[in-house]
């Protein structure tokens, strides 16, 4: 299984309308595949829309996505409002859940940690011994490392009721011992935002 995270960055003040032509044209496109989730940021970088889809494998993903391209309806009518396109594949984690349809949570939080390079093994080991702990506590969403677009990273997406929870059982986590895992040294880089499922998104 592989997940292409593909982010846009829009024009602002653009992100309501684009939702709104994509969820249109989502009608026939997951006729040929299904949506894994589909976000919009709120804090951290402004304007991008995020989108995921899950394949068996890299071939699958060009078939498909070939198959796509041949509906009169896709891609959806939104390159007005495009800034920057980017596409990630991720390799999930084996405790990784499923990408599929799950009610979660109003608010998710994407983390992007960038390793050191052939670190993967190693955080992947200390991410299994605790983080059945941590998913007692909230959900995990998904969680992997990139095969392409920006190489070394560990992506993990959270979510939570709201804001104010986030923050609580972060704490809670970190009080009870339960995280994070001891893998410190691994990263070289640290980013996240918050981000909000569309209404179509599977993932909510």
């Amino acid at each position: 299984m592989i997940i292409e995270m593909r982010t846009y960055r829009l024009k602002p003040g653009s992100v309501p309308e684009v939702e709104k032509r994509f969820g249109e044209a989502l009608r026939d496109r997951v006729k040929v595949s299904p949506l894994g989730a589909f976000f919009h940021t709120e804090v951290g970088p402004l304007n991008r829309i995020i989108h995921c889809w899950p394949y068996e494998n890299l071939g699958e993903r060009t078939r498909l996505r070939g198959e796509a391209m041949k509906l009169p309806g896709w891609p959806p009518k939104i390159q007005e409002f495009l800034e920057e396109m980017e596409s990630k594949i991720i390799i999930p984690a084996p405790f990784s859940p499923k990408l599929e349809e799950r009610r979660l949570g109003n608010l998710y939080e994407i983390r992007t940690y960038t390793m050191l390079p052939g670190a993967a093994p190693t955080v992947t080991e200390k991410w299994a011994e605790r983080i059945e702990g941590r998913t007692k506590l909230s959900p995990l969403a998904f969680c992997g490392h990139t095969e392409l677009g920006g190489l070394n990273q560990w992506i993990h997406v959270w979510a939570y009721k709201d804001a104010a929870e986030r923050f609580r059982i972060r704490d809670e986590a970190r009080a009870a011992g339960a995280w994070p895992p001891a893998t410190r040294g691994q990263f070289v880089k640290q980013e996240n935002m918050f981000v909000v499922p569309a209404e179509f998104s599977p993932l909510r």
